[in-house]
């Protein structure tokens, strides 16, 4: 995962949070149109970094304790498991950031669920 988002997103660590998702394909998008509210919905971004971040999330949700309290804490408010997930692996892309922006090794302290 860490070889393919080094090389597919070169940009990680140069952009904000907003920025990182939406190229990702992670950020949520809005389907309204006049007075009808749709559901919000990821699209567009690079595949293969969804691919990737998808596959590390489903595993930090089960091992990682901060992923795993912030999936949790989702699903309890009622989140689909999909959404929920969907948000994990945008929690997970902007820690990434975060980390190769300041150049701080993981520190479960600083990110809480």
């Amino acid at each position: 995962a860490s070889a393919t988002l080094i090389a597919q997103l070169p940009e990680l660590g140069r952009l904000n949070r907003r920025e990182i998702a939406a190229l990702a394909g992670v950020a949520p998008v809005a389907n309204d149109s006049g007075n009808r509210k749709g559901r919000r919905r990821v699209q567009g971004g690079r595949f293969e970094i969804r691919r990737v971040l998808y596959m590390a999330t489903l595993t930090a949700a089960r091992y990682n304790p901060v992923i795993r309290a912030f999936y949790e804490r989702l699903r309890a408010a009622g989140k689909l498991p999909k959404v929920a997930l969907v948000a994990c692996m945008r929690k997970l892309l902007t820690t990434l950031n975060a980390m190769v922006r300041t150049g701080k090794p993981w520190d479960p302290s600083l990110h809480r669920a």
